[in-house]
């Protein structure tokens, strides 16, 4: 858990000053639970979404997939590699 302590509101975000060293970051508010304001303290719990990134990979390989199929892929490589495939 990361504690967040919120420092000030600048237009939609929310100014917070997180864990010991106090780092500075934006936030937009509307993310910020019912009822925060101004000194209130917050903890903030990130996690690692294995599916969402999974998913994501997926429908990248699958894009690159049907890229390749109508020959787009080999344009795309052309364009960045070359024809020997080396990066130009």
């Amino acid at each position: 858990m990361i504690s967040a302590y919120l420092d000030r509101f600048e237009g939609d975000l929310a100014v917070l000053l997180l864990g010991e060293e106090m780092k500075k970051v934006n936030f937009p508010k509307r993310f910020l639970p019912e009822g925060v304001g101004e000194g209130d303290y917050l903890k903030i719990d990130i996690a690692y979404d294995r599916e969402a990134t999974e998913k994501a990979e997926q429908e990248a390989l699958d894009a690159l997939s049907k890229a390749s199929d109508t020959n787009e892929l080999d344009a795309l490589r052309v364009r960045f590699l070359g024809k020997k495939g080396e990066l130009t």
